[in-house]
C-alpha cells in the first residue's frame, strides 16, 4: 500500500492500493483500510473486485464467513454474484443493484458465481465496501436488504451521470436504510464532463474506477485505481480527461475508534475476541444448505482505527 501527496488544493492524500491476485487471474485492489488512512466517514473497507473473465466451469467461490459490527455493500459494474446468508437470504446481484447486509450481532454469508453463469463462463467487476455501525447499533439483529437498479435514484446533466447508492447527495436520497451520515455514489463522466464535489459531508473521497480526472484550474490529475481523499470543507470541480468513472464515498466520522480483525469490526476489543472464539467454536448461525466455511486466520492483535 503506497500513498502520494498532491499539490491540488483541497486534496489531503492519494492512496494507491496494491493489486492482489487471489488465483485464476482474479485480482482485488484494497483501498481501505490502509496504513495511511484507516477510514473515510463510516467506510472502513473498500475493495475493487476484478475486472475478471472466467472460463466455463470457473467462478467466484467465497465460502461462508462471519461478520459483526458492520454493514456490507455489494455493487457490481459487470457480471453476477449469488449471495446466501444465515438469515435465509438467497439473492443474485447484478449491475446497478444494491445488496445491503447488516451484520450487527453476527451474520454469516457466502458469495459465489451462479451455476448457470459458471457453466458458460463470464465476467465479474464490482466494489465491495464495509460501513462501520454506530456504537448503539453494533449489536442490532442481522438483516439483509436488496434493491433493484430501478429503485436507486439517478441524476444526469451535461455528460455527468450520478447514481446515489446510499445516503444523500446532489439533492437525491437513496432508499437504502443506513444507520449514520453517509454518501456512496457511482459517477460516470463523459470526456470533458465535470462534477462539483460539495462539502455536504465532512469526509469524502473518490475512487477512480476507470479513466483519469483532473481538478479545474489546477495542474495534476488522478488515474485509475487511485483513492483521492479530500480535506473537510473543500469544494472543487473535477473534470474527466477522456471518459471516466468514479465512486464517491464519505460521511461523518464516528467519535470513537474501531477495532478490526479479519471480518469483524467493533468499538470493543473484547467483542472482537468473543467473535473470534464464537467462529472457532462454530457458534454463529450457519448458511442454510452450505457446509464449507473459511477458518479463522491466525493474525496479529486487532488493529484500532481512530
Amino acid at each position: 500500500m503506497s500513498m502520494r501527496t498532491s499539490e491540488v488544493d483541497g486534496v489531503d492524500m492519494v492512496i494507491l492500493p496494491p493489486v492482489r491476485d487471489l488465483g485464476d487471474g482474479f485480482q482485488v485492489r484494497r483501498a481501505l483500510p490502509s496504513v495511511h488512512r484507516r477510514m473515510v466517514g463510516p467506510f472502513i473497507f473498500f475493495d475493487q473486485m476484478g475486472p475478471a473473465a472466467f472460463r466455463g466451469g470457473e467462478g467466484l467461490d467465497v465460502r461462508p464467513h462471519p461478520h459483526i459490527g458492520l454493514a456490507t455493500i455489494t455493487y457490481l459494474l459487470d457480471g453476477e454474484i449469488m449471495h446466501r446468508d444465515s438469515v435465509g437470504s438467497v439473492q443474485p446481484i447484478r449491475p446497478g443493484e444494491v445488496n445491503w447486509m447488516t451484520a450487527g450481532s453476527g451474520i454469516v454469508h457466502s458469495e459465489r458465481t451462479p451455476d448457470a453463469l459458471r457453466a458458460t463462463g463470464g465476467s465479474l467487476f464490482g466494489l465491495q465496501t464495509w460501513v462501520a455501525l454506530p456504537t448503539d447499533k453494533e449489536e442490532i439483529d442481522p438483516s439483509f436488504i436488496h434493491h433493484k437498479a430501478g429503485e436507486i435514484p439517478t441524476t444526469e446533466a451535461e455528460g455527468t451521470t450520478l447514481t446515489l447508492i446510499v445516503g444523500t447527495s446532489d439533492g437525491l436520497r437513496s432508499p437504502v436504510k443506513a444507520h449514520s451520515d453517509i454518501v456512496y455514489a457511482d459517477i460516470v463522466l463523459a470526456d470533458g464532463a465535470r462534477y462539483q464535489l460539495k462539502a455536504e459531508h465532512v469526509e469524502r473521497a473518490v475512487y477512480v474506477v476507470g479513466g483519469e480526472i483532473e481538478v479545474i484550474g489546477q495542474a495534476g490529475g488522478f488515474a485509475t485505481g487511485e483513492l483521492v481523499v479530500f480535506k473537510p470543507g473543500a469544494e472543487i470541480v473535477l473534470k474527466a480527461k477522456g471518459a471516466a468513472r468514479l465512486m464517491l464515498v464519505g460521511g461523518e466520522p464516528f467519535p470513537e475508534g474501531r477495532n478490526i480483525y479479519w471480518n469483524f469490526v467493533s468499538s470493543s476489543r473484547d467483542r472482537i475476541e468473543q467473535a473470534k472464539e464464537d467462529w472457532r467454536g462454530q457458534r454463529f448461525a450457519p448458511v442454510p444448505g452450505e457446509h464449507e466455511f473459511i477458518p479463522l486466520p491466525e493474525e496479529p492483535k486487532p488493529v484500532r482505527y481512530p
